[in-house]
């Protein structure tokens, strides 16, 4: 698959305003307030509202969820899209998974918000587990796209093969922060395999260097497990951040099926680049997911 627009979501010298007829509050990227479209009746389809919190994974920041909040926000759901510590304009990187799922829970609380759909990416599929055993009242469900599902007393590094384990331990150790700055070409061919060059330059120049600390923390998940919180596993099948083939790692069915009973949607696609030039199809992907 090619992503034949590369000008779709260019960002350019006027971001985090992408949309200028309605750009996004002065305060981003904490969102106080839903993503808000302008009305587009024509475009709208008979769908469900729904109430969606979107979390987004390491090496990246609020805005990976740009185009798919847009989408999600012209069919008429109310879209919120918090940012957590140590990540986007955060300069403090000493930060825990703790503080990042409270953070995203006390979003959530702050905004009075209930029913909610809560969509986890990447790292993010670890962070709103944890969310769920915090405010489980106030959820509808949970989606996971590529996204890690974590075992009982499992840490995400459990999850990755030793050779990159040790990689990410070496640039943690070799950073100034305890972060983790990718190589562009391991980015390139793991991340946005899909995309052009062009396209692949241009997600890496948002790819934000992620702190080590949360990816080597062991999480108690004892009650996630007992919570009966409707799942459901969005795949992106091209995805090639954990190799393929071997049967001890990757995102599905060797995660998804931790969850138990759950609702599968599975689309074309890489771990960052379809989010960025394919959003229509990612949001539908997660109406799917989420609707009743």
């Amino acid at each position: 698959m090619t992503y034949l627009n590369e000008n779709y979501q260019n960002p350019g010298p006027s971001w985090p305003y992408p949309y200028p007829s309605n750009p996004m509050p002065a305060n981003w990227p904490y969102m106080p307030t839903p993503w808000i479209q302008e009305d587009d009746s024509s475009y709208r389809a008979k769908e469900q509202p729904l109430t969606f919190v979107l979390v987004h994974g390491s090496w990246a920041d609020a805005s990976f969820w740009a185009g798919v909040a847009a989408e999600l926000s012209k069919k008429g759901h109310t879209v919120f899209v918090p940012e957590f510590p140590g990540h986007g304009a955060d300069p403090n990187k000493n930060v825990t998974h703790g503080m990042i799922s409270k953070s995203v829970a006390d979003f959530i609380i702050s905004h009075k918000l209930h029913n909610v759909v809560l969509v986890g990416h990447s790292f993010g599929g670890s962070v709103i587990q944890k969310v769920a055993e915090l405010v489980p009242d106030r959820l509808k469900r949970l989606v996971f796209l590529n996204a890690f599902v974590l075992k009982d007393g499992e840490m995400l590094a459990d999850e990755l093969p030793p050779q990159v384990v040790e990689q990410f331990k070496k640039l943690g150790a070799s950073s100034k922060n305890n972060t983790i700055t990718l190589p562009f070409d391991f980015f390139r061919e793991a991340f946005t395999n899909l995309a052009s060059l062009s396209q692949a330059q241009q997600i890496y120049k948002k790819a934000f260097p992620e702190p080590v600390g949360p990816l080597f923390e062991k999480l108690d998940l004892k009650k996630f497990y007992s919570l009966p919180i409707p799942k459901s596993y969005v795949h992106l099948m091209e995805d090639n951040v954990i190799p393929f083939g071997d049967p001890n790692y990757g995102w599905h069915p060797h995660m998804s099926s931790r969850l138990g009973l759950f609702r599968f949607i599975q689309l074309h696609g890489d771990h960052m680049t379809t989010a960025h030039y394919e959003p229509k199809l990612v949001a539908s992907k997660l109406y799917e997911a989420a609707r009743d």
